[in-house]
């Protein structure tokens, strides 16, 4: 009996060696499944972050190029404003100069009702290309001013043109 007990508890043994052997390549084998799992779902994870990533990137860059030629845009308007202002003003001082001066005087046509003639001049006065009107030449001061207003007004346009282009530009790029 002896022999026979000693025979089976090594035939159990083995049963035992040989059931803790599989148990432990099932579970090498399951943990090796699941690591590949994780790491295939990690794959896909870091591919999506990369693709937006990607996707941010590509617009940020669209948005930069955007803003770039706007401020291009905006740099070239900003000189053509800057210039037809400085035209401008260049223009009303030598104008202002120039009436300072006497070289140019600035007068104004008389209605011939208002003032009591009825008869039409019959020679043009020496300098003037209008026949038969009266004319009055103002005050240099008076003129000076009327000048100011209307280079006052020629920049507010010029302003006005360069805001309309401006937003006409801005709504463009919408």
């Amino acid at each position: 009996m002896k022999i026979d007990a000693v025979k089976w508890g090594g035939v159990l043994l083995i049963i035992l060696a040989l059931m803790a052997g599989s148990a432990w390549a099932a579970w090498e084998w399951q943990a090796n499944a699941y690591g590949q799992q994780l790491a295939a779902k990690e794959t896909a994870y870091q591919t999506e972050r990369s693709d937006l990533a990607n996707a941010n990137a590509a617009q940020i860059l669209a948005e930069q190029g955007k803003r770039l030629a706007l401020e291009q845009w905006l740099a070239v308007s900003d000189q053509s404003h800057y210039r037809a202002l400085t035209d401008e003003k260049t223009k009303q001082a030598r104008l202002r100069d120039r009436l300072a001066t006497a070289d140019l005087r600035l007068s104004v046509q008389l209605d011939a009702a208002a003032t009591g003639c009825d008869a039409v001049q019959a020679t043009t006065s020496p300098g003037s290309m209008v026949y038969g009107a009266h004319r009055a030449r103002l005050d240099p001061a008076h003129a000076q001013r009327i000048i100011g207003i209307t280079g006052d007004g020629d920049q507010g346009l010029i302003a006005l043109q360069a805001c309309q282009a401006y937003v006409k530009e801005v709504s463009a790029l919408k």
